[in-house]
């Protein structure tokens, strides 16, 4: 009879709670997919963290059409190279990801996809875990199921971070090249993307050699990646 009023007690004060808080956050991000699937997305939770931290955050929204094609591209074969074509996973590369890091013995390496990204970009932080791996799965499944996979790409490219504050590529481009992204040659959408995931460090080493080398792998994939309908 103990056991079982202690059970009630937590069910009551620690588990009904917790689970409370879990629906309310996903109708949340529900809510908030729904409004984003129609107006430009200018804020996510990594802007928000970074302007919390102390520091100002540069983003301006540009739709898909004023994206260099190239730099739709570069993003595809740099990070996701079958987004056209998944549900929102790439379970060949989260395979390879998993005995990495079992390997290594911690969450190091992600294997993730476009958007997965972005749900992380959108609704959650950059620690490693594998409960914010499950909690991105589950925003992954629910932004496949009400968004277009241009607007995915979209998003992504509008708010992703491409140095100390600047967010969405066309501040990349006025930052870096003093042009909107509509006018980005393919080198410099290669370049942009080769940021990624780093781009705090490398927005600083633009001439570093890791990153022109992964611009170069960038460039000779580029042809092949297939972008959304």
């Amino acid at each position: 009879m103990e056991y079982c009023s202690v059970f009630r007690t937590v069910l009551k004060w620690v588990l009904m709670p917790l689970l409370g808080l879990f629906i309310g956050f996903h109708v949340m991000v529900a809510g908030l997919l729904a409004v984003g699937s129609a107006v430009p997305v200018t804020n996510s939770a990594f802007m928000v963290w970074h302007r919390l931290s102390g520091g100002s955050v540069t983003q301006t929204w540009v739709d898909y059409d004023k994206i260099a094609k190239s730099t739709k591209q570069a993003a595809i074969a740099s990070e996701d190279g079958t987004f056209a074509t998944h549900n929102g996973f790439d379970f060949n590369s989260i395979q390879a990801a998993m005995k990495a890091n079992e390997a290594e013995g911690a969450v190091s390496v992600g294997g993730s996809t476009i958007s997965q990204q972005l749900a992380k970009n959108l609704f959650l932080t950059s620690h490693r875990s594998y409960i914010r791996k499950g909690e991105e799965a589950i925003i992954t499944v629910m932004m496949e199921a009400l968004w277009s996979k241009k607007r995915i790409l979209e998003v992504y490219l509008n708010v992703a971070e491409f140095g100390e504050g600047i967010y969405g590529i066309e501040a990349a481009a006025w930052h870096y090249f003093k042009k909107p992204a509509s006018k980005l040659s393919r080198e410099q959408s290669a370049l942009l993307i080769s940021l990624l995931p780093n781009p705090k460090y490398y927005g600083k080493r633009l001439t570093a050699k890791r990153l022109k080398s992964k611009q170069r792998i960038i460039l000779r994939r580029m042809n092949s990646a297939v972008l959304p309908q």
